[in-house]
């Protein structure tokens, strides 16, 4: 089973990089709150695209991105996934929520009937380029409908063209065990601490038959809280925290040596002999 840590930078995604997973996984939420929205589906399909752009660069490894709806009809989904892909983007999801879409472990979603939910899966599908490109189809109908629905509308994207399955917002250890035997296909497991599906040692979940599993709120909460307590001792203590690197091991962290041996390479800066 793959594991990939959400992140919704460049920095957290090469941190996630450099701590040995196989792959990043960009959450929406994170790119929403990064820009001072909720994750209620407010920024649009450029922000998100240009955001994962800036991800994809800065890692060797796959990233996995959230497209949310797919920004629209049938012709919007095509777009998505031919922007998503040309940025360098290994995988996406879209999912059969209503627009605006909300995150998937709040109440109040809705989602849109199984037919234009298949059709836009099917669109994804036959835009992209390459077949490498992933089609990761997500659905919320279990928290809005019930768990035998969203099972269907699992393999009918599988059908359509999906190559991962994702059952978002499973209430139980039972349902979560259930989706792999009853998905014809590889399944995707969402790992939402405090959200409405229950926390899982990863290694039962792939014992269950997860083939992903991404933690898209990881960076996010702990760059929230490690920042809180730096601002929170400044403000008691009139005294930075102690650094536990130097701004150059930092820098390093993000290329400053392949930068500096081009800038020695080429002579940055000096004038030009005749």
């Amino acid at each position: 089973m793959v594991i990939a840590p959400g992140a919704y930078d460049g920095i957290g995604a090469r941190q996630i990089e450099q701590a040995g997973f196989s792959a990043v996984y960009m959450t929406g939420a994170g790119a929403s709150a990064a820009r001072g929205y909720p994750d209620f589906g407010l920024l649009t399909m450029s922000e998100m695209v240009d955001n994962a752009a800036v991800m994809a660069r800065a890692i060797d490894i796959p990233l996995i991105a959230d497209a949310d709806t797919g920004y629209g009809n049938e012709l919007n989904v095509t777009r998505t996934v031919r922007e998503y892909e040309a940025r360098g983007v290994a995988a996406i999801h879209i999912e059969d929520q209503v627009s605006p879409k909300r995150c998937g472990h709040l109440d109040g979603k809705e989602v849109i009937p199984r037919e234009e939910f298949v059709s836009k899966i099917r669109a994804a599908a036959e835009a992209r380029r390459t077949k490498s490109f992933v089609i990761i189809a997500r659905t919320d109908a279990r928290a809005v409908m019930n768990l035998d629905e969203a099972i269907w509308r699992a393999n009918a994207a599988l059908q359509a063209g999906a190559d991962i399955a994702f059952v978002e917002a499973m209430q139980t250890l039972e349902e979560m065990a259930m989706v792999p035997r009853q998905v014809q296909g590889p399944c995707l497991l969402n790992v939402v601490p405090g959200g409405r599906t229950p926390n899982i040692d990863l290694r039962e979940a792939k014992a269950m038959g997860y083939k992903l599993a991404i933690l898209p709120g990881l960076v996010l909460v702990a760059a929230m809280e490690a920042a809180d307590a730096a601002l929170a001792q400044l403000k008691a203590t009139h005294m930075p925290p102690t650094l536990t690197r130097g701004v150059a091991e930092t820098f390093r962290r993000f290329g400053a040596d392949e930068w500096d041996a081009l800038r020695t390479r080429f002579n940055a800066g000096q004038p030009m002999g005749r």
